[in-house]
């Protein structure tokens, strides 16, 4: 390096805005998800950066019967490594809160046999 001239980390610093973050991990949460259950809304995450360390909170809606537990748990893995990969930020926490689950019996209009 040249006399004179400033290494590019000590430059300045980037910033990424907190809706991105958020646009990120929805977009994460969407993929993890494969598919929002008909008449169901898309993912949609709210985050909060403090020191390049994100906590996000996802909100969701998943089709009825399901295994709760283990979408939840590709939720947090694929926004964990969305987040990470293309905003550089490390995850300290991400909340999943499944707002609302979609029957597809209730949508087609079966109804179960009351004995």
């Amino acid at each position: 390096m040249a006399a004179g001239q400033v290494e590019a980390a000590e430059r300045g610093a980037t910033r990424i805005a907190d809706r991105v973050v958020a646009k990120i991990a929805a977009q994460s949460a969407r993929e993890a998800l494969g598919k929002v259950p008909e008449g169901g809304k898309p993912p949609r995450a709210t985050v909060t950066v403090h020191h390049d360390k994100a906590r996000v909170r996802v909100i969701l809606e998943l089709g009825y019967p399901s295994d709760i537990g283990a979408q939840c748990g590709a939720v947090r893995r694929e926004v964990t490594l969305g987040v990470r990969t293309l905003a550089g930020m490390e995850v300290s926490e991400v909340a999943v809160q499944v707002e609302r689950l979609h029957s597809a019996r209730a949508r087609h209009g079966e109804r179960g046999r009351i004995r």
